[in-house]
């Protein structure tokens, strides 16, 4: 059974609130690194995998990519992406992105967004879209750092006046199943190692191009106080490949 919390109405209302949904990429901590990964979209056809609310979706299209499909699991997140959405050559499929099913060198890019860590088989995904990219094609994608998702507990220690002591690791060699909590609700993640998202790929037969630990932009470290406690730590990954 693939996860779908998006579609609990309560779940979809507190996600609906973050800043990344309210404000768009621009609300999106990893944005000002994950951009300047993309190559050239001009007259590329685009693949987002975990599409969510079509961000990318569309500002692919801004770049004037010829065609965008985004595939998402959540009917109530490609609602919103369809409302938010006029555009005859973007295409919103609903599919767990396991089962998403494409033609060998359809797409010249494919990228997704904070999606894999909450599947149980990366190593799939990177066969799968090998098979769809056109040589030379780029796969670009972000993920929470595996510093992040080691612990079921996916939290800072706090000292007894309730200020941040660190940010523990533990079991980070024991890949698999992490039950905890997003949005006051419970969830399922899929740990990995950082090795494993690098060598699922090198065996797929990826080339690795660029790996990035982002940090919040200037802008969001003046604007945003708390981010300051984001240089203390990794919380995303990001890594671009080429076929």
């Amino acid at each position: 059974m693939k996860q779908n919390k998006y579609d609990d109405p309560n779940f979809f209302s507190a996600y609906e609130k973050m800043p990344r949904s309210t404000k768009g990429l621009e609300g999106a901590g990893e944005w000002h690194i994950l951009k300047e990964l993309f190559p050239d979209l001009l007259n590329k056809h685009v693949l987002d995998l975990g599409c969510g609310f079509g961000w990318h979706c569309r500002y692919a299209r801004e770049q004037n990519a010829s065609s965008v499909i985004g595939v998402d699991i959540s009917e109530k997140m490609l609602n919103k992406a369809r409302e938010k959405t006029e555009d005859p050559f973007i295409t919103y499929i609903k599919t767990p992105i396991e089962d998403a099913d494409f033609s060998e060198s359809q797409f010249d890019v494919v990228m997704s967004s904070l999606a894999f860590h909450y599947i149980k088989s990366f190593d799939t995904i990177c066969k799968k879209v090998f098979h769809w990219l056109k040589p030379r094609g780029s796969f670009i994608f972000s993920v929470e750092h595996p510093i992040f998702t080691s612990r079921n507990e996916q939290d800072w220690q706090f000292d007894n006046q309730g200020s941040i002591l660190h940010w523990p690791v533990d079991d980070y060699q024991f890949e698999g199943v992490r039950e905890t909590t997003f949005l006051t609700e419970n969830v399922i993640k899929y740990h990995r190692t950082f090795s494993t998202y690098v060598n699922n790929l090198i065996d797929a037969g990826f080339l690795l191009k660029a790996i990035k630990e982002p940090i919040p932009s200037e802008q969001m470290l003046k604007s945003i106080p708390e981010m300051k406690d984001e240089l203390r730590r990794p919380m995303f990954l990001i890594i671009s490949v080429e076929k």
